[in-house]
Parts: C-alpha cells; structure tokens; sequence
C-alpha cells in the first residue's frame, strides 16, 4: 500500500468518525447555550468566507466583476427564497451574459 492511498483511508476513517460522533453522542452531552450559539456563528463565518474566496478570486487574483455579480445575483434569489433550481440558473445567467458583454 502505498502512502498516498493510506493518508486517504485514515482520513475515510475520520470523516466517517466524525460523522457517527453525531448520532452516538446525542442527548449524552449537553452543550450550554453559549457554545451551541458559538458554533453556529462559526459555521457561518466559515462559509461566508468559502463563498468569498470563492466569488472573490481565481487563480491566486481578483476574479473580475462578473462572478461576484452573478453570486449576489443567486444570493439574492436565495434570500427572496426562490427555487434552487432559480438560484443557479440565474446566477450562472448573469455571469455569463456579463461576459458576454465583456465585462471580466
């Protein structure tokens, strides 16, 4: 076995930990309400921020204009509660019309 293929089964096997530390420790460990509302906020904080470096840049740079628009265009279309479907046909429209119409 080679130790490309290891590092991916051990990480297999902590993910799948993980995943299963869920369902066997539910109602054995209370979390107080301040952790439970710190961790929410956390998790929102890291997708923001995958969102921003994703809309944000390409390739080590600025990603332009037309990226960004067509992310707050879906994250509108999200907000205003519209079909996923809705979400990524506009999003992906916008940017492309966007470039189409040169702007980077």
């Amino acid at each position: 076995m080679n130790a490309q293929l290891a590092c991916v089964l051990v990480l297999a096997a902590g993910t799948y930990a993980f995943r299963l530390a869920g369902p066997a420790l539910h109602g054995r460990i209370e979390l107080p309400a301040r952790v439970q509302e710190l961790l929410t906020v956390g998790a929102t904080v890291l997708l923001v921020a995958l969102l921003a470096t994703g809309a944000l840049t390409e390739g080590g740079g600025p990603a332009g204009w037309a990226r960004p628009l067509g992310v707050l265009v879906g994250g509108v279309l999200a907000w205003r509660k519209a079909p996923f479907a809705v979400v990524v046909i506009g999003a992906a429209a916008t940017t492309a019309l966007l470039r189409l119409a040169g702007v980077a």
